[in-house]
């Protein structure tokens, strides 16, 4: 019977993070031969694939793969620290962070502060991306959590919410829109709107609407918050969007009125999420705890004032 070493566990670790046999097999010093079949006798012994395999395509593991690495690289790291003289020497981790792109501007500078404050020894790469780019690198492994809006994850991610936000109208100062405190969809629906291009925030906007029988007329799709904004102040329409900064003007100096959309139903979570459960104690859960924590007093700060 085979039992695992931390040999076996390195194979793995080294092909997830090369992506195929032959660079892991040159990093390792181990022909590819041996470590196809030391891999495939793994994979027996656990009783379940741990890579998916597609000709000319690199390996990419499996939900229980990418489970089994991140546990298998934890206890690699312990080893290696033991194996420090006086067992005392910090190992580096790494961890990387995602953000979707219009919530970058707002939330991952203070995400990678307090990243560093609270867990000094990790090296933090951060990424930042659109929603199916950010769901694709955690499903793939090549982000390890991501802060979003809870929309196109399926029920094995990991959520913990951060805040909630009300989409906001923006429009120009002499908008006839512009007087009021707030809004309903329906005052929108028969007005020119401006809305992200994005894919899966398109819909889930247009998906509003149509909870409600109505039909919004679009006048321009954008492809960046800050056009979105520049639109709206021009007299372009009226933009609609979750991801708005306190702001009183466009990148081009035109002055720019937000109002809040008042339907409860059109309130969003913002998340931050993993693919999976991470191991307890890991680099991934202990960043969790850091950042749903300090993130969630500063939303409740920011809504106070």
């Amino acid at each position: 019977m085979l039992y695992l070493t931390l040999r076996h566990y390195e194979y793995v670790c080294a092909v997830a993070q090369q992506g195929s046999l032959s660079a892991a097999a040159e990093r390792l010093h181990v022909s590819q031969p041996a470590l196809s079949t030391a891999l495939a006798r793994i994979e027996t012994h656990l009783g379940h694939v741990l890579f998916q395999r597609r000709r000319g395509a690199p390996l990419t593991l499996t939900p229980r793969g990418r489970d089994f690495a991140r546990a298998a690289q934890a206890l690699l790291d312990q080893a290696a620290q033991l194996e420090t003289p006086g067992g005392a020497s910090p190992v580096t981790q790494r961890l990387v962070l995602g953000c979707f792109a219009d919530l970058a501007p707002l939330l991952l500078a203070p995400a990678l502060r307090l990243l560093r404050q609270s867990l000094p020894e990790l090296t933090i790469s951060p990424r930042v991306d659109g929603f199916t780019g950010l769901t694709d690198a955690l499903l793939q492994g090549d982000v390890d959590l991501a802060l979003t809006y809870d929309l196109g994850l399926d029920a094995s991610f990991e959520r913990r919410e951060i805040d909630q936000r009300c989409p906001q109208a923006l429009v120009s100062p002499d908008h006839p829109l512009a007087s009021h405190s707030s809004l309903p969809l329906a005052a929108l629906a028969e007005m020119p709107l401006i809305l992200s291009q994005e894919g899966l925030s398109l819909q889930h906007m247009l998906a509003l609407f149509k909870t409600q029988g109505l039909t919004p007329r679009i006048a321009h799709r954008a492809a960046s918050l800050e056009l979105l904004r520049s639109l709206a102040a021009n007299g372009e329409g009226v933009g609609v969007s979750y991801s708005a900064p306190p702001l009183g003007q466009s990148y081009d100096g035109k002055p720019l009125i937000m109002v809040p959309i008042s339907d409860a139903s059109a309130r969003e979570p913002v998340i931050l999420t993993s693919h999976g459960q991470p191991p307890a104690g890991s680099a991934q859960a202990r960043a969790i705890q850091a950042l749903s924590q300090g993130l969630a007093t500063q939303a409740a700060q920011h809504t106070a004032l």
